[in-house]
C-alpha cells in the first residue's frame, strides 16, 4: 500500500518518496488513519518499526489545515538524542510545507530556543526538563494546542520523568487529541493513560518482548574483572565495522572509551556528562563512519537511529529485560542484519536468566579458544596508591602522592569504579 492511499497531503507524500520510504510499516498503516480520524491513541511496537513517522505524518497533515503561527502540536520525549532525531525526521517530512518547528532540549542555549518559540513554531519537540524551564519563564504558550504526543513513554517513566510530565500536563489546556507511543505498557503507563486520554484506540504491533528480526545473539561467559579485556580481544580479532558498546555508568563509559582508543580504534562516547555540542559531534561522527566504536550508556538504547551498526555489545547485563531488547534493537535496522553480544559474569546469571525468559529463548554461550580466561584482571585498589590487602606500613613512600587519576589507565575494567555502587540515586540524563 502506498502512502498516497492513506489520504495524506501531497506535500507529505512527496517527502516520503524523497526520504526513501517505500511503503508504510505496519505501525504506520494502522496508526495514521486513527490519528487522521481525530481519536486518541495508545500504540505499542518494537523499536525501529517507524513510530516517529507514524505520528508525524498525520500530525503534520492536520497542521496544514489549521491556522498557522501558533504552537498546535507538542512532542515530549525522554532524551536529547531522540528529540533531535524526531526533529530531523520532521524537517524531512515537512520540507515542502510552510510549517515551522522548534526543538527544546537541555545542553543548548535557551536564547535560540526562545526565538523559535516567539516565531510561532507550529510543532515543538521537547525533553521534559527543558520544557519545564521554558514554562517557568513563560516563554511558551499552548493555549491553542491541538495535539500532545508522548513518545517512548515507558522510557520517560524509567528515567524518573513522571513528576515532570504531570506538571507539564497540568499546565496544558484542553486539547483535541493525545497520542501515546511506547514500547512497553507497565502499570504506571496504564494509570497515566486513564488520566490523560479519552476513549483511546489501541494498536499493538509485534510481540513487545521479542527482539527485531535479523539479530544474531550470543552470550560470552567471563569473569567480571576480564570483561574489558575480552571486549578488546573481540574488537581486535573480529570483523566489526560499526560497533555500539553499552555500559551501565557514565564513568565506566569514559574509561572504556579510553581503553579501546588505546588499541588504535576511532572511538566516540555518548553519556550524560557530555555537553550537547559534544553529544552532537559524537553522533555525527558515528553516523558518518568517522568513529568505528561508540561507547554509550542507556541514553543510546532508544532514539539512536544509525542504519549501519553491525554489532551491539553489552558490557553489563541490564537488570531490566526490556533494556536489553532496546539495546540490541540498535542493530539490524532497515531490514539489515546484525549481531548482539552480551558479556555475562557469574554474578550476572540471575539477571541474564530473566532476560532469556523475557525474550523466550536461551542464547548460545560462546567460549573463545584463543582467549586466556585464567589471566588476572586489572587490580582493584581500595584507596588511591594502595593495593588491595596492602597495609599502610607496607605502602611505599612514592605511592602516597599518587592521585586517583593514576589508577584508571587503559584496560582497567569498571570493577573498581565507585559509580558501580547503587545507581538508584543517579539523576536522569536529559
Amino acid at each position: 500500500m502506498p502512502f498516497k492511499a492513506l489520504h495524506l497531503h501531497p506535500s507529505l507524500v512527496q517527502a516520503t518518496h524523497e526520504m526513501g520510504y517505500k511503503s508504510p510499516t505496519p505501525i504506520q498503516a494502522q496508526a495514521i488513519p486513527v490519528i487522521l480520524a481525530g481519536r486518541d491513541l495508545i500504540a505499542t511496537a518494537q523499536t525501529g518499526t517507524g513510530k516517529t513517522a507514524a505520528f508525524l505524518l498525520p500530525v503534520l497533515h492536520q497542521l496544514l489545515h489549521l491556522p498557522r503561527g501558533v504552537t498546535r502540536a507538542l512532542v515530549i520525549t525522554p532524551t536529547r538524542e531522540l528529540a533531535q532525531q524526531i526533529d530531523d525526521v520532521c524537517l524531512g517530512l515537512a520540507y515542502h510545507t510552510p510549517l515551522k518547528r522548534g526543538l527544546l532540549v537541555g545542553g543548548a542555549p535557551m536564547g535560540s530556543q526562545e526565538k523559535a518559540l516567539r516565531s510561532g513554531a507550529e510543532l515543538i519537540v521537547a525533553t521534559p526538563g527543558r520544557l519545564l524551564d521554558h514554562m517557568r519563564h513563560s516563554q511558551v504558550r499552548f493555549d491553542q494546542l491541538h495535539t500532545l504526543i508522548l513518545d517512548e513513554a515507558d522510557r520517560m517513566m524509567d528515567m524518573g520523568f513522571l513528576p515532570d510530565l504531570k506538571r507539564i500536563i497540568a499546565r496544558l489546556p484542553a486539547r483535541k487529541q493525545t497520542l501515546l507511543f511506547s514500547a512497553t505498557m507497565p502499570p504506571v503507563i496504564v494509570r497515566l493513560t486513564k488520566d490523560i486520554l479519552r476513549d483511546p484506540a489501541m494498536i499493538q504491533v509485534g510481540h513487545r518482548s521479542a527482539p527485531a528480526v535479523g539479530i544474531t545473539q550470543a552470550a560470552y561467559p567471563v569473569a567480571e574483572s576480564l570483561k574489558t579485556t575480552l571486549l578488546r580481544h573481540l574488537l581486535r580479532h573480529m570483523d566489526m565495522p560499526s560497533v555500539l558498546v553499552f555500559t551501565r555508568t557514565k564513568s565506566s563509559a569514559k574509561s572504556l572509551a579510553r581503553a579501546i582508543s588505546a588499541d588504535g580504534f576511532a572511538v566516540a562516547e555518548l553519556h550524560g556528562n557530555l555537553t550537547q555540542p559534544q553529544r552532537n559531534r559524537a553522533m555525527e561522527g558515528f553516523r558518518s563512519g568517522a568513529f568505528q566504536v561508540m561507547v554509550a550508556t542507556n541514553i543510546a538504547a532508544r532514539g539512536l537511529d544509525v542504519d549501519h551498526i553491525t554489532h551491539v555489545i553489552s558490557l553489563d547485563v541490564p537488570t531490566v529485560p526490556d533494556d536489553y531488547v532496546h539495546r540490541i534493537g540498535r542493530t539490524a535496522r532497515a531490514e539489515a542484519e546484525g549481531d548482539a553480544f552480551i558479556l555475562v559474569a557469574p554474578s550476572d546469571e540471575k539477571s541474564f536468566a530473566q532476560i532469556e525468559r523475557h525474550i523466550g529463548q536461551r542464547l548460545p554461550r560462546i567460549t573463545l579458544p584463543d582467549f586466556d580466561y585464567n589471566q588476572r584482571g586489572p587490580e582493584k585498589r581500595d584507596k588511591p596508591g594502595r593495593h588491595r590487602g596492602q597495609t599502610k606500613q607496607q605502602q611505599q613512600p612514592s605511592q602516597k602522592k599518587r592521585g586517583p587519576q593514576q589508577h584508571s589507565g587503559p584496560g582497567r575494567s569498571g570493577n573498581g569504579d565507585p559509580s558501580r555502587k547503587s545507581h538508584s540515586r543517579r539523576r536522569p540524563e536529559r
